[in-house]
């Protein structure tokens, strides 16, 4: 297995470690989690956005290092991006938990660009 595919397991881990803070108020009625959620302000609601965006970043990562393995990406460049792609969504995670809103729009930019280059790569690789 590739680099770039673990990569992809790890990326499909991080929605659950960055909604930890949301899942662990005390006041979370699991019956209707989405409710209290809802209502959740400060660093558990930027806790559950983030987890969110984690998905909605995994299903393009996903696809991205799927389809450029599958059609002869070069692999050291495609593990190259998928390794950066995962450090640049810790530190969005890490920045959308602290409130650094520019920062964090910044990473999902780079996030983004870099899932671009992965998905394109056998075109120019």
């Amino acid at each position: 297995m590739s680099i770039a595919m673990w990569c992809l397991v790890i990326a499909s881990l991080m929605p659950f470690a960055a909604v930890y803070p949301a899942k662990a108020d005390p006041e979370l009625d699991n019956r209707d989690p989405r409710a209290r959620h809802a209502e959740q302000s400060g660093f558990r609601r930027r806790a559950y956005a983030a987890h969110q965006n984690c998905w909605e970043a995994f299903l393009l990562f996903g696809v991205a290092v799927i389809v450029a393995e599958m059609n002869g990406g070069p692999q050291p460049a495609i593990n190259a991006l998928a390794i950066v792609f995962i450090v640049v969504r810790i530190a969005y995670v890490l920045s959308y938990l602290k409130g650094m809103n520019l920062i964090r729009s910044g990473l999902w930019s780079a996030g983004w660009l870099l899932a671009m280059a992965i998905f394109l790569s056998p075109v120019w690789g």
